[in-house]
């Protein structure tokens, strides 16, 4: 009996003991629950209730802080300080806390401190991407251009998406661009291009020049869309030299230099290439009304393909597509040939190919018509006094006759256009 009792009570005990812990459990986890609620408000009043609740929490005395430091409506930049030194004082290792808080000395004036905090930040947590960062811009604000640029590196080493910031920041207290290629970006292409990408969006295409050169010097692996940006902007700017000078060496970065046809001032006249729509390559559409334009491996007149445009003989269509922007030298004159083979084509109004100059003069060669085998369409231009870009196209012009609605299939292959001695004078 006595054994029994004594079990009773045991039993008793840890009954007693684990509703305890249980009430316990539940009054921490209510408690949570309701600070929770008040900071989801996402207000003044609720972050305050938080820190009321549950006071031991660095968590809630953070966020009050950090709503002090940045609300437009509530904005105290000294309760948040104290709000961010309640928070280290229950965690001192916060590398969140202290970043802002470095911020909220700063914007109060306060450098030492806000270097103390940085410094503090770094200790914490001494490889993070956003503590170099943060400490960098605050050395650049000071002045301290040196030991700025060392953070800022360190920043995009550990975090390559940074680089074209830091260069635009670092370029607002440093002109040379040299000198921020040097001290603050890795000799990355991913990150030259990043910063190229950003200089161009910005209409800085000399310092992009600049950046270009670095990268082309590491003769990188590239994809010819990785320049487009850069090439049409330069164009657009009047940089069409240093344009088509960066297009070559993005072809053979790319492996593609065998499209470009010897002594030929064209690139891919085999149309061997899906690359397409910018810079130096074929622009077409592939779904226009009554014609339809594709690639063909089977009929060609030499490498893998040829480019096929078939007519559905449903309209009488006025056609001048397929075109590239060629660069031609002053002073020069030029060849345009292409190879082309029908089948079935019909009405007096043929495909030709055109070539058409800056002042919209323009040579043609003959038009191709019914059905013939591959045969070679050439024309001669006798050139311009400067150096300029011209468009190179097909072209199929309306007829006048009653039937006039064009069908049929026309192929192009081997597109050239190559420097031959001038037969005459300029206009």
């Amino acid at each position: 009996m006595k054994v029994s009792l004594s079990s009773t009570a045991a039993r008793g005990a840890m009954a007693a003991f684990a509703l305890l812990v249980a009430a316990y459990f539940c009054y921490f986890s209510v408690r949570t629950a309701r600070a929770e609620y008040y900071i989801r408000q996402d207000t003044l009043y609720g972050y305050e209730r938080a820190t009321q609740i549950e006071p031991e929490d660095a968590q809630n005395w953070y966020l009050l802080g950090r709503h002090l430091q940045y609300s437009l409506e509530d904005q105290d930049p000294q309760r948040a300080i104290s709000s961010y030194l309640k928070s280290l004082e229950i965690d001192p290792h916060s590398t969140t806390t202290l970043l802002d808080l470095a911020a909220s000395y700063e914007s109060e004036g306060n450098v030492a401190d806000a270097r103390t905090a940085f410094l503090r930040a770094q200790k914490s947590y001494p490889l993070s991407a956003e503590v170099f960062w943060r400490y960098g811009n605050f050395l650049l604000r000071q002045g301290e251009l040196e030991p700025a640029f060392v953070e800022i590196r360190h920043a995009v080493e550990s975090d390559r998406f940074r680089a074209a910031e830091a260069f635009s920041r670092c370029a607002r207290v440093e002109p040379n661009v040299n000198v921020i290629l040097d001290r603050v970006v890795p000799s990355d292409q991913d990150v030259y291009l990043a910063i190229i990408q950003d200089l161009v969006g910005e209409q800085q295409v000399a310092n992009a020049l600049v950046v270009w050169k670095r990268l082309a010097a590491m003769r990188p692996k590239l994809a010819l869309s990785d320049v487009f940006l850069l090439v049409n902007s330069l164009r657009q700017s009047g940089y069409r030299q240093e344009a088509h000078e960066i297009w070559l060496q993005s072809v053979e970065f790319a492996g593609l230099a065998q499209l470009q046809t010897k002594d030929s001032a064209m690139w891919d006249g085999g149309f061997e290439s899906d690359v397409m729509g910018q810079g130096y390559t074929w622009r077409f559409s592939k779904a226009l009304h009554g014609v339809q334009i594709s690639f063909d491996g089977r009929e060609k007149h030499s490498g893998q393909r040829s480019l096929r445009i078939s007519f559905d003989g449903n309209s009488d269509i006025s056609f001048r597509d397929v075109c590239q922007a060629v660069p031609t030298a002053g002073g020069t004159a030029y060849e345009l040939s292409a190879w082309m083979q029908t089948k079935e084509l019909t009405t007096d109004k043929g495909v030709l190919l055109e070539m058409r100059a800056r002042d919209n003069t323009a040579v043609t060669t003959e038009q191709a018509h019914g059905t013939e085998p591959w045969k070679r369409f050439a024309v001669t231009w006798e050139g311009a006094k400067e150096d300029q870009e011209v468009d190179v196209c097909l072209r199929r012009d309306p007829s006048e006759q009653e039937i006039n609605k064009i069908s049929g299939t026309v192929w192009v292959d081997d597109v050239t256009l190559i420097p031959v001695k001038k037969t005459g004078a300029w206009k």
